[in-house]
């Protein structure tokens, strides 16, 4: 038989998520999440601020267990990996099919630069 944790101990991981969430740009992170792995570059051209304060929120939400990230050369991915706050984003924004991170050409990521190149070079 499993135990489930003790009921303080999931308050206080519930609390933790809301303070995480009390801040619209750590939300729009969160948001931009959903569908995938965003890399730290595109979230600085989405959002338009620097890539110290992107870093900052998003430290935030890792000391959080929200996020996680990879690196893939120089480039820094993160995705969003707690189900309650995908749930939460979902009953706040709806569902995300179709919105996968558009290709900006302010953003220098691997992803945005092969887009821009299929854009340009279609097959």
């Amino acid at each position: 038989m499993t135990s489930s944790p003790p009921i303080a101990a999931q308050y206080d991981a519930a609390a933790a998520r809301f303070k995480a969430l009390a801040h619209p740009v750590r939300v729009q992170i969160l948001d931009m999440l959903r569908d995938g792995e965003v890399c730290v570059c595109h979230l600085e051209a989405a959002l338009g601020k620097r890539q110290a304060y992107i870093s900052q929120q998003l430290m935030v939400l890792r000391d959080a267990g929200l996020v996680e990230s990879r690196k893939e050369g120089l480039s820094v991915f993160y995705r969003l990996v707690d189900s309650a706050t995908r749930d939460v984003l979902g009953a706040l924004f709806g569902p995300t099919e179709g919105h996968a991170p558009e290709p900006l050409a302010a953003c220098p990521c691997p992803r945005c630069a092969e887009s821009a190149k299929d854009a340009v070079n279609p097959v």
